[in-house]
């Protein structure tokens, strides 16, 4: 098992950890981590792990092991790995991993501005897109740009709760996504809030206040498919 202490503070870059186990593949699995695995979209972690020699060992992703609290930990090829029982400082790559935590949080605002059914998404970083189930519509660029940055400017706070897997079925209508369900297996799921705007199930990370995302612009409207329409998004730096 590792401990996830991400869920808990998405602003944590650091902690010391010990090695519990190496994978038949090399990867490396701590019994805590500050680096998220990849997910509902969101990339894994990148950054590195600082021996008590001081050798560090680059992680190149982090993935999700053989159970739903296992974290694995890829490191970039030839290097020399720790063995099991060392222990070692655990720095996640802050600046990428923040750009994503703003763009995650960004998408929530445009299933806010467009309500329907998500059929996909994904986070990049810079850039992020969500799929919507929407067959006839004529969507405006222009205008969902400002409709999220004037959502953006108005400093919402982001926060998180979490309820059982039993009342999240009771409330089907919180599950936005069709394609990707709210990790579950824990016996509780998060619930992402921004502030009179949006709640939903998410595992994911996000910033503390909508103005850290800063500036953004709809990038380009897609159809995709018969049903499908990709709204794509980027930072306006």
């Amino acid at each position: 098992m590792t401990q996830d202490l991400f869920r808990e503070d998405a602003y944590l870059k650091e902690c010391t950890a010990k090695v519990v186990e190496i994978n038949d593949l090399g990867g490396i699995i701590l019994d805590q981590t500050v680096f998220y695995p990849t997910g509902g979209g969101q990339p894994g972690d990148k950054g590195t792990l600082i021996l008590s020699d001081g050798a560090s060992v680059t992680i190149a992703t982090t993935v999700k092991g053989n159970s739903p609290d296992e974290i694995v930990h890829v490191p970039a090829e030839g290097q020399n790995l720790p063995a099991v029982g060392d222990t070692v400082a655990a720095t996640i790559d802050w600046e990428a991993r923040h750009r994503l935590m703003r763009m995650h949080s960004c998408l929530h605002l445009l299933s806010a501005v467009l309500p329907y059914p998500v059929t996909g998404g994904q986070v990049s970083d810079g850039k992020g897109r969500l799929d919507f189930d929407l067959p006839e519509a004529t969507l405006d660029k222009e205008e969902i740009t400002q409709k999220l940055n004037d959502l953006i400017c108005q400093n919402l706070d982001v926060s998180f709760s979490w309820i059982s897997d039993e009342e999240l079925d009771q409330k089907p209508e919180l599950v936005k996504t069709m394609s990707v369900q709210p990790p579950r297996g824990s016996g509780r799921v998060r619930l992402i809030r921004i502030a009179n705007t949006d709640l939903q199930p998410c595992g994911g990370t996000h910033v503390r206040n909508t103005s850290e995302i800063g500036p953004v612009l709809v990038r380009k409207i897609e159809k995709k498919g018969r049903q499908n329409r990709r709204v794509s998004l980027i930072f306006d730096e």
